[in-house]
């Protein structure tokens, strides 16, 4: 069960316009390596854990992952916030304004739309596990591409916040992994 706190993980109070940045922040929200793959991916592999221990770790972070879109979605309206129709043209979001006027669209930073192909459930415990502390890293490795080249403080704190959670799912997705691997779990 869901239960909705009308606040996020982590404040975000972005000041700044900042169009290109917003540009590339969005492949969080619907690329291959962003929040909504991940909490998809973990949501659906819950269901073929073998236990609660496992189906409460995935359901806990899938869920956590749902919090992080909406992070993401609310710094990219903050940095899209008043942005003119040739403001969005200069920086490279005229097409996706075409498309979806304003509203927050799930695609990676080349605009190419969000698939269900970014993830897989295979019923496979290990495997599942595997790949998602693989999707963590690459998450984690995409986040600190964003801090390299944000430049407003406001925005890189909240990618640091972030990226941080990155490591902790993968942590626990390995203590999972690792608990399983000791009791002989094999698939």
């Amino acid at each position: 069960m869901f239960k909705y706190e009308k606040k996020l993980n982590y404040p975000v109070n972005i000041k700044k316009k900042d169009l290109k940045m917003a540009k590339y922040l969005v492949t969080q929200f619907g690329g291959a390596n962003g929040e909504l793959a991940a909490a998809l991916r973990y949501f659906s592999q819950k269901f073929t854990m073998p236990d609660e221990k496992g189906k409460a770790l995935l359901n806990d972070i899938a869920t956590e992952e749902f919090g992080h879109c909406e992070m993401i979605c609310s710094m990219i309206y903050q940095l899209t916030k008043n942005a003119t129709i040739e403001e969005l043209e200069n920086s490279g979001l005229g097409t996706k304004f075409v498309e979806h006027g304003k509203a927050l669209y799930p695609t990676d930073s080349n605009g190419v739309p969000f698939t269900a192909a970014y993830f897989n459930a295979t019923s496979d415990v290990l495997a599942d596990l595997s790949e998602n502390m693989a999707a963590e890293q690459k998450a984690r490795a995409t986040y600190e591409n964003l801090i390299d080249i944000a430049d407003d403080k406001d925005v890189i704190d909240v990618l640091l916040f972030l990226r941080q959670r990155e490591v902790v799912h993968f942590n626990r997705f390995k203590e999972l992994y690792n608990y399983y691997q000791k009791q002989g779990i094999q698939y």
